[in-house]
């Protein structure tokens, strides 16, 4: 199924980008200098058999973003184009919830997830990032090395957004397991989808049964009155949404600080904010590269490209912050809004501000505590894991002299300022 649209004759497709394949892992940016050649809207496929355009330039990405008059999120009409085992289903099928409603719908599910997140306090968040560091640099720190992917991202946001949401840290491992294989689009991806689910459907029915002071229980609860079934697509999305490509934004930046010692010691000396490195990970290595999936609501030409209605309009955010490295690689604005990682226009992430603080405090705690992190493998011999939309390391090997959380770590001297 999902055979090549139909296109007008002025428009002749190329041979589409396979961004599914093991080599796009290892090496994304050459796929994406061929996405690039073919204009600001290239051809690709995000699954073998599973069509989709491709946007690379950020004007074109910006005026999709903007137009919801000539754009839709509704993914219905082409689900029913392609296969029911199509491994990318889990990502982009229809479900009642923000990513995938227009209009009126789409603004009443994200008021609700504003006003839930609007409580969770900042002090509060960090304490509960605190409390996921100490508890997992005291399993790995006495070892004196670890993998920063496995040990300590992966699980550190599981915890995080587990306590957000109201379940245990018990289930932490399980959340991990099933939200990794539904991102990598691959084989296990059906399965992934499947235990995603069931642990959802788990925690609804735990917070109906009996509420807490969670996120789950504010949806639940919130003057909208959303349905038993809308929450748990809304949680569904903000739980997924939140530890995947959060986990990714933190190795991420982790292996790009310890891939360059000077600027690694920039910032455990204080002189310069580890919200630095988060941003420079946002702006040209973003944890989730190709998404924010779109569907033309009429054929139609678009920046040069004839786009066939209900095929998927993939932004390669990935892209955008590749040709911006290379582009501006002297450039230093660590602080402006010159990214796209959170999207734009009615459908940009509603929740940013909690992300990038969740980030920076988990990096900040563990250097604290293990100040002499010392890769293992030098960043060109890291391996990425398979799958279309994310940029995320399978494991970041380091060493650093053990040590035992026996007490609170000293803060840096920036981040001493910045508690005062």
């Amino acid at each position: 199924m999902n055979a090549y649209p139909a296109h007008s004759d002025a428009f002749t497709l190329a041979a589409p980008v396979r961004l599914w394949e093991e080599g796009f892992a290892a090496d994304p940016y050459a796929y994406y200098a061929t996405l690039r050649a073919q204009g600001p809207v290239g051809w690709a496929e995000l699954a073998p058999g599973v069509s989709a355009y491709v946007v690379t330039d950020r004007r074109a990405a910006l005026d999709m973003l903007h137009d919801t008059e000539s754009f839709s999120v509704d993914p219905r009409p082409w689900e029913r184009t392609v296969a029911a085992d199509a491994p990318i289903l889990g990502m982009m099928r229809w479900r009642a919830n923000a990513l995938f409603a227009d209009g009126d719908a789409h603004i009443r599910y994200r008021r609700t997830l504003l006003d839930a997140f609007d409580l969770v306090e900042p002090h509060d968040l960090r304490e509960r990032v605190h409390r996921a560091v100490d508890t997992l640099v005291s399993r790995f720190g006495p070892d004196g090395e670890a993998d920063l992917v496995t040990q300590f991202a992966r699980p550190m946001m599981a915890m995080v957004f587990n306590s957000l949401f109201g379940l245990p840290d018990s289930e932490s491992g399980r959340l991990d397991a099933a939200l990794g294989q539904m991102m990598e689009g691959g084989a296990r991806a059906a399965d992934g989808e499947v235990e995603y689910g069931k642990y959802v459907m788990e925690l609804i029915g735990a917070k109906i049964a009996e509420r807490g002071d969670d996120l789950t229980s504010r949806l639940l609860d919130h003057p909208l009155e959303l349905t038993p079934e809308e929450v748990t697509w809304q949680v569904f999305l903000t739980l997924g949404a939140g530890h995947e490509p959060s986990a990714n934004l933190i190795s991420n930046a982790l292996s790009r600080i310890l891939g360059n010692a000077e600027y690694y010691s920039t910032l455990t000396s204080g002189s310069r904010p580890v919200m630095d490195a988060v941003l420079e990970v946002l702006r040209y290595e973003t944890p989730l590269a190709n998404y924010g999936a779109h569907f033309a609501r009429r054929s139609m030409s678009f920046h040069g490209m004839w786009l066939q209605a209900a095929v998927p309009i993939v932004i390669s955010f990935g892209a955008m912050g590749y040709f911006a490295e290379k582009d501006f690689a002297d450039a230093h604005h660590p602080h402006d809004a010159s990214h796209m990682s959170w999207g734009a226009g009615p459908h940009s992430c509603p929740v940013k501000q909690p992300a990038v603080l969740i980030a920076t405090e988990a990096v900040e705690r563990l250097t604290q505590w293990l100040p002499d992190l010392d890769p293992v493998l030098p960043r060109e011999r890291l391996s990425w894991r398979p799958g279309p939309f994310h940029r995320s390391l399978n494991a970041l090997p380091v060493r650093f002299t053990p040590r035992t959380p026996d007490r609170t770590p000293a803060p840096t001297p920036d981040q001493a300022g910045d508690r005062a």
